[in-house]
């Protein structure tokens, strides 16, 4: 049921303001930034060979966009993102049901998620595509060993933290464990799942790039690579600046969703 009383339609657009004068100001601080880099670059105040420019660094996409094979890099490191994501995110989340299920194995499983969390995931990477092997399949594989860790360990505390007395209430009226994961235990942290969707889309990125440094030859973790050996600098920046904007699309696809089921909450 709407409220539509003066307060509240003044609150609404006090609330649409605020979030017009952000846009206003992101935007801004994003122009001025790129502005003043360009002219300082043209003012010969920074080493445009260890920085490049804005516009030597959109020069150069535009090559890449008119032979396409930006197109392949982007794709690539999109699909192995996606994949990364999507199973991290999935398998972590299944583990996670199952040390709730269990609380002997979460018990004993414990220790070695909390080393296995601590570990420097990327320092593993060599190892990790030595033993799934190259290519995508490699890729994919880091990208998943880098989230899944984090996505157990959260999911799971998510899991065990939702109110005692609500499960108490469930378990007085006969319900099973099944009974009290579907209709309690999901519903209570779909916001706090979604969270951690939003935390994997950033790690999947650093799996992929991770991988891409190591044994790709293509994608945007090989571009970037590639322009540091070359010492093509604007490559890399290029590379940087347009992986940027694919995890920023990402995370937003994610936000849409999220802010349909507050709405849909509502």
């Amino acid at each position: 049921m709407q409220n539509n009383s003066k307060g509240y339609q003044a609150y609404l657009r006090k609330q649409e303001k605020q979030r017009k004068s952000i846009i206003v100001w992101q935007v801004t601080i994003l122009i001025s930034f790129v502005a003043l880099w360009e002219i300082l670059a043209r003012m010969d105040i920074i080493n445009t060979f260890l920085l490049s420019s804005p516009s030597d660094i959109i020069g150069l996409f535009f090559e890449y966009l008119k032979d396409g094979s930006i197109f392949v890099h982007i794709g690539i490191s999109v699909w192995e993102t996606i994949l990364g994501f999507s199973i991290g995110t999935v398998l972590g989340i299944i583990i996670a049901i199952m040390l709730w299920w269990s609380e002997p194995i979460a018990k004993i499983l414990d220790p070695f998620l909390v080393v296995l969390n601590a570990l420097p995931k990327t320092a593993l990477a060599p190892i990790i595509i030595v033993w799934a092997g190259t290519g995508i399949k490699g890729i994919v594989v880091v990208a998943v060993a880098i989230s899944l860790v984090t996505t157990i360990l959260s999911a799971y505390n998510y899991f065990i933290n939702v109110d005692e007395d609500k499960v108490k209430m469930l378990k007085s009226f006969g319900a099973t464990k099944y009974q009290i994961l579907i209709k309690l235990i999901f519903p209570s942290n779909i916001g706090n799942l979604i969270n951690i969707a939003k935390i994997n889309i950033g790690l999947a990125w650093v799996g992929v790039i991770v991988g891409e440094f190591l044994v790709s030859r293509y994608g945007l973790g090989y571009l970037i690579v590639y322009g540091g050996q070359v010492f093509k600098l604007d490559l890399v920046m290029m590379g940087v600046v347009v992986l940027a904007i694919c995890a920023l699309a990402m995370y937003q696809a994610i936000n849409v969703l999220e802010k349909r089921y507050k709405a849909k909450q509502k």
